[in-house]
């Protein structure tokens, strides 16, 4: 089964490092990039929108720019992989503004890490194992 192939847009080098390793062994994800700013996300997705990756997980306050941001690019550029919110600020109003650029789900770091493992659990399950730009 192929594993399900994740960017990660994540400032705080610790909460980058353990998510990784978490996701890699708990959810078959690949982890197929990481940034810390917003410049470095868009500059990423621009290369190539359908066939980088199947997530993207989004902080929302980044080094530079925001995780909103990253959002807006997603939609603009019409990158097709799904988008997930991980956030300390995970409001009621930061999870609506979330959705409104796209974002599927917003987790909070704190209190629905567990959750996010089993979203991308459950995703992984469901990879298409042709690539990205090839599925339809």
């Amino acid at each position: 089964m192929p594993a399900l192939r994740a960017f990660i847009v994540e400032d705080s080098p610790v909460i980058l490092e353990n998510l990784v390793a978490t996701l890699e062994e708990l959810a078959q994800v690949e982890v197929v990039g990481t940034v810390a700013d917003e410049a470095g996300a868009v500059r990423w997705m621009s290369r190539d929108p359908d066939a980088n990756a199947d997530l993207f997980i989004v902080d929302v306050f980044l080094r530079s720019g925001t995780g909103l941001g990253v959002l807006q690019a997603a939609q603009q550029l019409g990158v097709r992989a799904r988008r997930v919110v991980l956030t300390n600020y995970a409001t009621d109003e930061m999870r609506r503004r979330c959705a409104s650029l796209g974002a599927e789900r917003v987790f909070d770091k704190s209190r629905e890490l567990d959750d996010l493992i089993t979203y991308c659990a459950e995703l992984a399950e469901h990879v298409d194992p042709r690539p990205a730009a090839a599925a339809s």
